[in-house]
């Protein structure tokens, strides 16, 4: 494919992004409304891991699952839900979805809004230059006048266990690309990519085993980890935590997979998919030639400005920073820094302040999360132990769903559970975590209210309409309100 639009003949640019997916776009589309030149530069598609091997194709994946999942729980409904699911028409909404890999539609974007596309490798080469090692040999030097932003991600990060490698493990991209569909499959990990890929390979006729070392996303409540346990189980799917494997085999590279675990017994499965952490994407960006190590994490300020680097040039932004590597945290992150390099580049103050419009302050204090799985797990803000051990003096309120009618009225006996973690001193909400059937649309009010820090005695007048899932709002601030007195 030919390049967005003409390159500027000299390969200078106002700013030059490393990463051409949603991050390094949404920082490159700020620089433009600023009036920037800029330059993306992109080794694999337009579009990145979310577009086409993570949120997007999980999700189209996912939602057919989840959609007769749903049917399953409304009397009257769950008779009209016979047989399995249409993998190949899964798999085809799946290929809708990514556009079938071709990321044509988003270079075509960029080049809209007036942004060079450079396809190859691209990597540092000393201050303001980048040099793309392009698939032809050629290498084009670009220089950044103002800032170069390194959006390049993360990569999925392997154990170091006997014969990783030659079993071919899965990973996310496996987990969302392939259209074939195991008779046997070991997820190894307890995050949010592999209760996912457990609950969508189970739903599409697997026979899942999913291994984890702690309980189940251990960085939400406690109870949420439990709760998606249970649906899994329900489902089918052998859950078994406090679980470690301790080496990988596949003797006959067209046969099953071994796995040794712990406690000495072996499993067997088709296929083997390891979710079991990220890397940083930065060993091979030329971050040496910077005074800066290569393949790790980022240190940046508020504004996302790399730490420990002269002349405040360089901007790390999304996953490689380490602050939170979900994509719509990586797309604030670089609507932030877009706007602080345009400031910068136009003499302006920069207003990084814990609330100013150059400040990634929600990193710290109100990231959102969704994990969509059966139930789904939705959590904004602190855990309660992170409150704890951040020394807020906090109370919490927790409740069953039930409580609610409309919940019962969205899905006949709806199981689900909610917490509040309230900051006592300030009477405001440092968290929220909700599981159950459909959760993740509460999500976005419990993030204004952690992020506004909007005060309990307010939010007790923003009513939630009846008969809605959402008034399990109101009986949370009633049995605060009532706890209280």
């Amino acid at each position: 494919m030919s390049e967005a639009r003409d390159h500027q003949e000299d390969g200078a640019y106002d700013v030059v992004v490393l990463g051409a997916g949603p991050v390094g776009q949404n920082v490159a589309d700020r620089a433009r409304a600023a009036g920037l030149t800029v330059a993306v530069v992109e080794r694999e598609l337009v579009g990145g891991e979310c577009s086409y091997w993570a949120c997007v194709p999980s999700k189209a994946l996912l939602r057919p699952v989840i959609a007769v999942a749903d049917a399953r729980r409304v009397d009257g409904a769950r008779q009209a839900v016979t047989g399995r699911l249409d993998t190949g028409r899964v798999f085809a909404r799946r290929d809708h979805y990514v556009n079938d890999w071709d990321d044509t539609g988003q270079a075509e974007s960029l080049k809209s809004i007036g942004v060079d596309v450079f396809r190859g490798h691209g990597r540092l080469d000393g201050p303001r230059r980048v040099t793309v090692t392009r698939d032809d040999g050629a290498r084009p030097v670009l220089t950044a006048r103002h800032a170069v932003a390194v959006a390049t991600g993360s990569r999925p990060l392997l154990p170091d266990i006997p014969g990783i490698r030659e079993v071919r493990p899965w990973t996310n991209r496996q987990g969302t690309d392939v259209s074939t569909v195991p008779a046997r499959l070991a997820i190894v990990g307890g995050g949010g990519v592999a209760i996912e890929m457990a609950t969508l390979w189970q739903g599409l006729g697997s026979q899942v085993t999913l291994l984890a070392r702690r309980h189940l996303v251990a960085r939400m409540e406690p109870f949420a980890g439990e709760l998606v346990a249970a649906g899994l189980a329900e489902a089918g799917v052998d859950v078994r935590t406090g679980t470690q494997v301790t080496a990988v085999r596949r003797p006959d590279p067209a046969g099953p997979v071994t796995l040794t675990l712990d406690d000495g017994s072996d499993l067997q499965a088709d296929e083997v998919m390891f979710a079991t952490g990220r890397a940083p994407g930065t060993e091979d960006i030329g971050l040496d030639t910077v005074g800066l190590s290569p393949g790790t994490w980022l240190e940046v300020d508020t504004t996302c400005l790399v730490r420990g680097v002269d002349g405040a040039w360089l901007y790390a932004v999304g996953d490689v920073n380490h602050r939170a590597l979900l994509t719509h945290q990586g797309k604030y992150q670089a609507r932030t820094a877009g706007d602080a390099i345009g400031a910068r580049a136009a003499g302006l103050p920069v207003d990084d302040g814990p609330w100013g419009n150059h400040a990634t302050t929600a990193d710290q204090h109100a990231v959102p999360q969704v994990f969509f799985t059966d139930p789904e797990a939705a959590a904004v803000g602190l855990t309660a132990e992170q409150a704890a051990q951040a020394g807020h003096r906090i109370t919490t309120v927790d409740l069953d769903f039930d409580a609610a009618q409309g919940a019962d009225l969205h899905a006949d006996s709806y199981r689900g559970h909610a917490r509040m973690v309230v900051d006592l001193d300030r009477e405001v909400l440092l968290g929220v975590t909700f599981v159950g059937p459909g959760v993740s649309e509460l999500l976005h009010s419990a993030t204004v209210a952690v992020a506004g820090e909007v005060p309990l005695k307010r939010l007790r007048h923003a009513i939630a309409c009846f008969p809605t899932v959402s008034e399990i709002w109101l009986f949370l601030l009633a049995a605060y309100q009532r706890d209280r007195t």
